[in-house]
């Protein structure tokens, strides 16, 4: 067996159905799970007929690289969503089967193992609080995580100041996550101009995790991108820059598992190469769904005045409770507990049946802290009325002393 198996953590929601385990929820009350990140809202009807439409296609295999008709399709859609120059679709662009599936994949290509620094073997930075794939993908690649917390204090910013020289020098691989999981911080562009700054100085690979990047609120200030970053600060080729997207969260098919990878060009081809080796290649029929989904916009902006809707309803309701506020972007609340996040989270479903995920469930101990303790996080993926009641419970729990 690979012995770096051993080292991979349990799931976050592995860990909560062990802290749930003998925990018996007040069976007068209907569950409310708010814990997981999945959409809830109805897939369009369109996505779902294109599906059904294109079934002839199970007949062939289909190519790794994709439909060039959806190679296309996303080019076309990443430049009219973050104003750039007409992208190669055939080289800068790459279907896959939902990001989770390349954010992974992408370290296991990048990560050289037999590169290494006076200091010592590989890194890959992520921040802290953090989606699991990041650690994963660094452990199982043969690299040690670096994690660079994410705190009230600083805005839930990556204080990407704060990692020592030596660590840069071993950094091969920097996971970023804008809107953020769980904060829904997005990141500025000064942010973004550090970023590669960092880049081009230690000659690592950015891996820009945007699938929230299509859940905000403000249809006239869209969060920018990686890409559009880069574009507006001169770095047209892209270099060293991947960001990994989905139709999960934007169009309310997880159940499909699309997305692709866009970017620099030198960085896609191995990472294709990678994935044919991989047999990750995506279903005929799924690709011929994700070419109309990505050629249309009024759902997504009707997804988003559905969360909209549910932030102003709930946050009225929690403000005199729970220490939180509307993010950037996403579909998550991080609020502050004022008792230990576990305690909380295992209280509160014990009471009124609702579930939540303990914050620190989402990140690690580092640099003395872990970032996530103390908070909770809320999917506000359920129904408006589940959530506004899931408000309205949390309330009575947090005020019956």
């Amino acid at each position: 067996m690979n012995p770096d198996l051993s080292r991979l953590q349990p799931y976050p929601f592995e860990k909560l159905t062990a802290l749930m385990s003998g925990v018996v929820a007040n069976p007068e009350l209907r569950p409310i799970p708010l814990q997981i990140g999945e959409p809830k809202h109805k897939t369009p009807d369109f996505i779902s007929q294109a599906v059904t439409d294109n079934l002839s296609g199970l007949a062939a295999y289909p190519a790794t690289a994709g439909m060039p008709a959806l190679r296309q399709s996303i080019a076309e859609w990443l430049v009219r969503r973050y104003r750039l120059p007409a992208l190669n679709p055939g080289t800068q662009v790459l279907p896959v089967n939902g990001s989770r599936e390349a954010l992974f994949a992408f370290a296991q290509t990048v990560v050289d193992r037999t590169r290494h620094s006076a200091d010592g073997g590989p890194i890959v930075v992520c921040p802290n609080p953090f989606y699991q794939i990041y650690e994963g993908a660094a452990i199982l690649a043969g690299a040690e995580p670096y994690y660079v917390n994410t705190i009230a204090a600083n805005d839930f910013a990556t204080d990407f100041a704060s990692v020592p020289e030596e660590v840069w020098r071993r950094t091969q691989l920097l996971y970023v996550c804008s809107p953020g999981n769980p904060t829904g911080r997005v990141m500025a562009l000064e942010e973004w101009r550090e970023v590669f700054a960092l880049a081009d100085r230690y000659n690592f690979c950015i891996a820009s995790d945007e699938c929230y990047s299509e859940l905000y609120f403000d249809e006239a200030h869209p969060p920018i991108g990686a890409l559009q970053a880069a574009h507006q600060l001169g770095r047209t080729d892209f270099r060293r820059i991947l960001i990994f997207s989905s139709l999960s969260k934007r169009s309310n098919v997880p159940g499909m598992r699309s997305g692709f990878v866009a970017g620099d060009a030198s960085l896609i081809k191995p990472f294709l190469l990678y994935r044919t080796y991989h047999g990750s290649a995506m279903a005929p029929a799924v690709q011929s769904a994700s070419i109309v989904a990505w050629r249309d916009e009024a759902h997504v902006v009707e997804n988003r005045r559905l969360y909209s809707e549910k932030y102003r309803a709930v946050l009225p309701i929690l403000e005199d409770v729970l220490k939180t506020s509307m993010p950037d972007g996403g579909f998550y609340l991080w609020a502050r507990t004022v008792q230990e996040d576990t305690v909380f989270a295992r209280e509160l479903f014990k009471a009124y049946n609702v579930t939540v995920l303990p914050g620190s469930f989402l990140a690690r101990d580092a640099h003395g802290v872990n970032p996530g303790k103390g908070f909770i996080r809320l999917a506000l993926v359920a129904s408006l009325g589940e959530c506004v009641e899931a408000a309205e419970r949390i309330v009575a729990f947090s005020k019956r002393g």
